[in-house]
């Protein structure tokens, strides 16, 4: 194997991935139209503006936003959203950005092997600017970091990973590994021709912090891992924190030195 390549909130910062959450229902709260978590975090992997225009297709919101503004949501209104998104975003990064318990080890694991880490995001290259310095000091380094500003577009596309292939002159995909914690990180991944890796209790997909999850009864708890492994199932792999990675990164190696390749 030739490296890793990761996702940032909910992957190796942000456990829960809850900064964007708050960001966007305070953008679309500003607008006069209210969305809820589920709603927020639907399309979540996406580059913002992106996200954003799912948001708005969401049937209900798209409602919603007709009756409060008298006409379906276009490109100016998303531009709009967008540009409120960004000051309500920034100023939580540091806040709710720490990294992720196991992220730390994980890194080093993957460096022992002589794997490269590179790293692809939904956050444009201004909130990026903010949390890489926050994630680097307290010991969080990628050797590569690309934006969805960087590449004509972004994921479920390949581009980022393809990218980041290239700033770290590593090949043949097959021989990395793409790791995130939503289906569009899966997808990115599955189209670069790589090994995909589905985070579930540490991720979007189940949207707790530590202590939440803590303080949900087993059942409901259960409940919400069993959603987000089947919002993740079409990864090669799922596991339930960035802490397990290098183990299922080993199964991989053996399974690439057999001749096997990520089945599509």
């Amino acid at each position: 194997m030739k490296g890793v390549i990761v996702d940032w909130a909910g992957t190796i910062v942000d456990y829960g991935s809850r900064a964007p959450v708050q960001a966007f229902r305070a953008a679309f709260a500003e607008e006069g139209v209210e969305i809820t978590v589920a709603e927020a975090r639907a399309p979540m992997g996406l580059a913002k503006r992106d996200h954003i225009r799912a948001v708005l297709e969401i049937p209900r919101v798209a409602r919603a936003w007709a009756k409060h503004h008298g006409a379906l949501a276009g490109e100016a209104e998303i531009d709009r959203l967008y540009h409120r998104f960004l000051p309500l975003q920034l100023p939580v990064l540091s806040e709710l950005s720490t990294v992720i318990p196991g992220a730390l080890d994980a890194f080093a694991a993957f460096r022992a092997r002589g794997l490269k880490i590179g790293s692809t995001t939904g956050y444009v290259r201004e909130l990026m600017d903010v949390l890489l310095p926050h994630a680097e000091k307290h010991g969080l380094h990628v050797d590569s970091m690309i934006c969805p500003s960087d590449v004509a577009v972004g994921r479920p596309a390949p581009y980022m990973c393809f990218l980041n292939a290239m700033k770290l002159n590593v090949f043949p995909m097959w021989e990395l590994v793409k790791i995130g914690d939503t289906p569009a990180d899966v997808d990115e991944g599955r189209n670069a021709g790589m090994w995909t890796v589905g985070l579930t209790r540490q991720g979007n997909e189940v949207g707790l912090s530590v202590e939440e999850q803590a303080a949900l009864p087993p059942p409901e708890l259960e409940a919400r891992l069993a959603f987000a492994r089947q919002r993740l199932g079409r990864a090669d792999y799922l596991a339930e924190s960035i802490a397990e990675t290098p183990a299922i990164v080993d199964e991989i190696a053996a399974r690439v030195a057999r001749g096997e390749r990520p089945s599509r």
